[in-house]
């Protein structure tokens, strides 16, 4: 059995600490935009550049960072002056967020800072696909996580198996949860859920919530003592987070089913490495020794699949196969340059789905545990 020593935090009239230190970040952006304006200079925020330009591989960690470049964003720049306006209203929402204890989504932020400028008929904000990138912003300028700015994303992906956990107070026991799972909140730090009492000896996540509910209505989980877990596609935030506490915590293999295509590499690819826009998260997202059992470029003639199962590479899947081929940590490592030349070669991809051609139970029953006996995947 493992167990995580995660405690929750102690309830306090006043600010927990980390809350503390993140209220003060924010103070010290404003006084810095005030120190400014009455010095008669420039009101400028220093922004870290969040682009493959300031994205460096740590070999050795195994993971993706954000390099130390910036760029300053300029109130009196008539290119930069709304997001300099948008990036303090944000600041000023999250502040409040903080001194009230309170959350919001980030749907509900976009909606806090929402207002047509008195005098004028200029939103603050059109719509959210504006919002969510300056709250990214703010996050690595104030060197705080989302969690820390109150911020929770739309719930995506579910869990289910041996573990039961406790969020925010209230015991899951995830070997008792239907046809559902339990939902994987965007919010799952220490102070939030912990883990009580784990049976489980790896992870399984899959690709989708269609193949999960496969994998749950046969109870892979109980079968082969396992957690159950799928991120709707790629995986958000919260679920890479939960993801790599069971890999380090409870120290889980974490092992993936994913789609034999580009797509499917670059999901493994960002819970294995990380991703170019949150580099600055890696270090609490990524899980360098996550595995890669399949679907396999090879299975299509290993499992005797029918021909319907094929489906076409167009030509920015055959682009992208090759970018992902190009990463420094697929560059050199025979097996993934052989499964995507093999991919490649055989000019179509398929679907984890493909193997209900097979029988309807045939990935859950046969192909994944075979797999797992065999120790056969990428790592």
């Amino acid at each position: 059995m493992a167990k995580s020593t995660s405690k929750p935090a102690p309830a306090s009239g006043k600010l927990k600490q980390r809350d503390e230190q993140t209220k003060q970040k924010i103070v010290k952006l404003a006084e810095g935009v005030v120190k400014s304006t009455m010095a008669r200079k420039e009101p400028a925020i220093p922004i870290p550049i969040r682009a493959k330009s300031n994205t460096l591989w740590n070999k050795k960690r195994g993971i993706l960072e954000m390099g130390d470049a910036k760029q300053e964003r300029e109130l009196f720049n008539l290119n930069q002056a709304k997001q300099f306006m948008q990036t303090m209203l944000h600041a000023s929402t999250i502040k409040d967020l903080i001194e009230r204890d309170k959350t919001s989504s980030l749907r509900g932020v976009f909606y806090k800072a929402k207002h047509t400028v008195a005098g004028t008929k200029e939103n603050t904000f059109d719509t959210q696909d504006e919002s969510d990138p300056i709250l990214e912003d703010l996050e690595v300028a104030l060197g705080a996580l989302r969690e820390e700015l109150h911020i929770f994303a739309e719930n995506r992906g579910s869990m289910v198996g041996n573990i039961t956990l406790v969020d925010k107070g209230d015991e899951i026991d995830c070997r008792r949860m239907g046809s559902g799972g339990y939902a994987l909140p965007s919010i799952v730090e220490p102070d939030v859920i912990q883990f009580k009492k784990c049976e489980a000896k790896f992870v399984l996540h899959v690709e989708k919530g269609t193949v999960w509910n496969r994998f749950n209505e046969d109870r892979f989980w109980e079968k082969n003592n396992c957690i159950l877990t799928h991120g709707a596609g790629q995986p958000p935030r919260g679920c890479r987070r939960l993801l790599q506490r069971l890999n380090q915590e409870l120290k889980l293999p974490i092992i993936c089913v994913l789609d034999c295509d580009p797509w499917g590499h670059y999901i493994y690819s960002v819970i294995k490495q990380g991703s170019i826009s949150l580099a600055f998260e890696s270090s609490r997202l990524a899980i360098p020794d996550a595995k890669f059992l399949g679907i396999r470029a090879k299975d299509y003639k290993a499992c005797d699949l029918d021909e319907a199962v094929k489906i076409d590479l167009t030509d920015n899947d055959i682009k992208r196969a090759k970018e992902i081929a190009a990463y420094p940590w697929f560059e050199g490592h025979k097996g993934w340059q052989k499964e995507i030349a093999g991919l490649l070669e055989n000019g179509f991809k398929m679907e984890v789905e493909a193997m209900i051609t097979k029988d309807i139970s045939y990935v859950t029953e046969e192909y994944v545990p075979q797999r797992l006996k065999a120790r056969d995947w990428l790592d």
